[in-house]
């Protein structure tokens, strides 16, 4: 009886053409991640979500700093006019979550009575989190990616909270930000994007992260501009001897995209007494 209920339920949202538009509008206004889990559902909102507008709109945002004009130029000679191609294999940084780097490494304890040699396993996290503007934010903390990722917004306190702008060069991405105090010290990081799969974009790998200093000069108020002063700089430059270029050994582990939709249940959340490694894969 439920199956033939279901039968004319679905006889009858497919022979309303309302229904159908209705649904584009409520297409239209998903992001990327939702559209594919809809395409799941059944064959009719597959063949719907195919439709070009949707991975248009998802392209333009995706790469606008590039402009409108660079991107149509980009998908004729590169991905033969469809965006969803276009979409799918051209390496883009994912806005809509954060990018999460689980450190773990060991620290002698304190002897007592019934252990001589104690070690305890810290595991701290580093998240990124980047805006279709060329703008992104950097945290540092010991704090689990479901307690963090409330606070990864500009309208955050920015206590611990740090800004700066990123480019991103085929599938290399450069960021870099300014830490504040009397000594400014500039951060700059160097990733590698890919994906586990065709069009994820979740994975990072971290080929550079160095600390360097800026002569008064060169600070500025913008956060926005860091990137232009540090350009061209070899690895090992800075321009403040008190403050010499460091390029960071550890805490180098890659970074794993989280949507915001998984943030509660990934599981990177895990304490250590539960995961005391991650493998990114």
């Amino acid at each position: 009886m439920k199956s033939g209920w279901a039968c004319l339920a679905r006889n009858l949202i497919n022979s309303i053409p309302f229904l159908s538009g209705f649904m584009l509008q409520i297409f239209s206004k998903m992001t990327p991640y939702t559209l594919g889990r809809a395409a799941c559902v059944c064959r009719k909102w597959r063949y719907t979500i195919r439709n070009p507008a949707f991975w248009r709109n998802a392209c333009l945002k995706a790469w606008q700093i590039a402009g409108v004009a660079e991107n149509y130029k980009t998908l004729q000679s590169k991905y033969d006019g469809s965006w969803r191609r276009m979409w799918l294999c051209r390496p883009r940084v994912r806005t809509d979550g954060l990018y999460v780097s689980r450190n773990t490494y060991i620290r002698a304890g304190v002897a007592e009575w019934k252990m001589t040699k104690p070690v305890h396993i810290v595991c701290y996290y580093r998240y990124l989190r980047f805006y279709p503007s060329g703008r992104f934010l950097y945290k540092n903390s010991s704090q689990k990616v479901k307690d963090v990722a409330k606070g990864m917004n500009f309208r955050a306190p920015r206590h611990d909270l740090y800004a700066g702008s990123y480019t991103l060069s085929e599938d290399k991405v450069e960021a870099a930000f300014l830490y504040p105090g009397l000594r400014p010290t500039v951060w700059r990081i160097r990733l590698r994007l890919r994906g586990t799969v065709a069009g994820a974009n979740n994975r990072m790998d971290l080929l550079a992260l160095v600390t360097s200093g800026l002569n008064g000069s060169e600070v500025t108020d913008s956060d926005e501009d860091i990137l232009n002063i540090v350009e061209g700089w070899a690895e090992d430059e800075t321009h403040n001897p008190d403050v010499p270029a460091i390029t960071h050994k550890r805490g180098l582990t890659p970074f794993v995209f989280v949507p915001f939709e998984e943030v509660e249940s990934s599981v990177l959340n895990l304490p250590v007494e539960r995961m005391d490694y991650y493998v990114p894969g």
